[in-house]
């Protein structure tokens, strides 16, 4: 915008996420903010389309994910404010990226080989305005210079020790949607290639909360390795994404476990910090004084702070909510799908939709719906519902599909019950769900203030970091399989650290953990053993997201 400094990433990923929180809020501030970004970006486009913020000698040598990203960004925003100037952006960027792809003046190298696809995004938005060809051409050049992902799944089975593009954890995250874009555009037949694809990353990086493992590049399934935050929100885009073009609610149901779990757990309460790294079991948030030990990470990347390691999460983790929000209806035709039971409200010209749930916590759906034209509605209901009830009339455990007609103001109520149970995990270790909520024991911390100066700005309160030293036990395993449920009142931060929701009682005794070799402030992958060295007591467990220090994948204790 204007600078002299790198903005090529970090001022698209903040966009991404600002443009429509800025115009959920209708916060006339914020959007002002964002078109000061947007006038800027659009002043400094040559005029041949070039958008990269490089000069011309440099474009061969320039990473051009920037255009990728960018010309994504610049859809999210068109679809939020109608800037009528936005379609013609799009169309003289991606004509001139054409056209030097196709001369060879330039190739995808580096970020943009390994996120070809998210180029695709704007691809989609332009071809269905005006249905040139050549953007389908562009989808196929971008398809033949990128990273055919199938063929590297080998690389994704065994951590390395290393940082490697084949095994970035955020390009793991983007490229699950590859295939639905691609066939969407070129009207090919669409194979469910990204199932194939998650099932090798979860078998062999999976976390109880439908995460990866990847502190920036993958890291093995072990509970004491750490999930970039990036990758959170890029996975619930890819998840939004693939609903919507696919409409296979394993993926509107996958993205509801990391948007109500993985995403609040590595944020605090008042949004102010955040990790770059979460992990499942998470005893201590504490700077390692030796080595780290992390994969690819160093020793402050599971600190929360303003820039724990990297600044691109802290630029990029703003996406998650407003899009998740974004997200929440649907369209297919004439047909409103609610995607995402969360509290919300959809306004047309035509209609209104207001929804009032607590949602995951409790599972009542209380709609409201008023309308001056004919329309379908469909509320997806998730598979773990049971006793489902419209009315408090017993029904069919499927998506609820209803005929609103023009003139109507009808309210009905959807109802169901979710039960707990466990899940078995690697290392002979167990985790609880209930519904699309994941549960830990809570471990209570003291938060320890750093203030300092970095590159010659300083860093004091509320822009500080934070080291959580536990307070409390942590050393149990699951007595029996007893399990339940107390639901409380909502507080104003539905995943409040201090005010949980829900909570789940069970029952648990001591045992001998351990810590990590080498590691005063992790706990051992594995317990050194699983023989109770107490009395099994009942002990609440917290949701995941509202446990910032925990022990999430625990053994049965003999």
């Amino acid at each position: 915008i204007g600078g002299d400094k790198e903005g090529w990433e970090r001022v698209p990923y903040w966009l991404d996420g600002f443009v429509p929180l800025a115009y959920l809020l209708n916060d006339e501030d914020m959007k002002q903010r964002v078109k000061k970004y947007i006038d800027s970006i659009l002043e400094r486009q040559c005029e041949d389309g070039w958008i990269c913020p490089c000069s011309e000698e440099e474009r061969k040598t320039y990473d051009t994910w920037c255009v990728l990203l960018i010309t994504k960004v610049l859809t999210v925003y068109y679809q939020c404010s109608n800037d009528e100037r936005i379609p013609e952006v799009i169309h003289k960027t991606l004509k001139n990226f054409y056209d030097l792809l196709k001369s060879e003046e330039i190739k995808l190298f580096q970020w943009g080989k390994y996120r070809w696809f998210e180029g695709l995004i704007a691809i989609i938005f332009l071809y269905e305005r005006n249905k040139e060809e050549w953007l389908i051409d562009l989808a196929k050049l971008l398809k033949a210079q990128g990273v055919d992902f199938s063929l590297i799944t080998d690389k994704w089975k065994k951590p390395l020790n290393k940082w490697t593009l084949d095994t970035h954890i955020v390009n793991m995250c983007m490229m699950l949607k590859a295939e639905a874009l691609y066939c969407y555009i070129t009207n090919e037949e669409y194979t469910d290639e990204g199932e194939k694809l998650y099932n090798v990353l979860y078998k062999y990086n999976g976390t109880p909360v439908e995460i990866f493992t990847g502190d920036e590049c993958l890291s093995g399934a072990s509970p004491i390795q750490g999930s970039e935050l990036c990758s959170v929100v890029e996975l619930m885009y890819t998840y939004e994404t693939l609903y919507a073009y696919t409409g296979d609610k394993k993926w509107a149901e996958r993205l509801e476990v990391i948007a109500f779990n993985a995403l609040p757990a590595t944020i605090s309460d008042d949004m102010w910090t955040h990790q770059y790294v979460q992990m499942s079991n998470q005893i201590s948030c504490e700077k390692f004084p030796g080595r780290s030990l992390f994969r690819t990470n160093n020793s402050e990347a599971h600190l929360f702070g303003l820039e724990p390691h990297f600044g691109c999460c802290t630029s990029n983790f703003n996406q998650g909510w407003p899009k998740f929000a974004l997200s929440a209806f649907m369209y297919n035709d004439d047909t409103v799908i609610n995607a995402l039971t969360i509290p919300s409200r959809l306004e047309t010209k035509d209609f209104s939709i207001e929804l009032d749930t607590e949602y995951p916590f409790k599972n009542c759906l209380k709609y409201q719906i008023k309308s001056n034209k004919d329309f379908s509605f469909i509320v997806r209901i998730p598979s773990f519902a049971n006793n489902v009830r419209i009315n408090g009339k017993k029904t069919a455990c499927e998506d609820y599909k209803i005929k609103i007609k023009k003139g109507e103001n009808i309210a009905f109520n959807i109802t169901f019950e979710v039960k707990p149970y466990f899940v078995k995990r690697k290392f002979g270790l167990n985790c609880v769900k209930y519904g699309s909520l994941v549960f830990a024991l809570p471990i209570s911390y003291e938060a320890k203030m750093h203030e300092y100066e970095s590159n010659g700005v300083e860093r004091k309160f509320p822009y500080c970091d934070y080291e959580l030293i536990p307070k409390s036990e942590w050393s149990y395993a699951f007595s029996d399989r007893k399990l339940k449920v107390i639901t409380n009142d909502i507080s104003d931060i539905p995943f409040s650290s201090k005010n949980p929701p829900v909570v789940i009682k069970a029952n648990l005794s001591k045992i001998d953990w351990g810590l990590e070799d080498g590691f005063e402030t992790v706990c051992a992958k594995i317990p050194c053993s699983v023989k109770a060295t107490s009395k099994k007591q009942e002990i609440e467990l917290y949701p995941y997201g509202c446990a910032k220090l925990r022990m999430t994948e625990m053994p049965f204790a003999k």
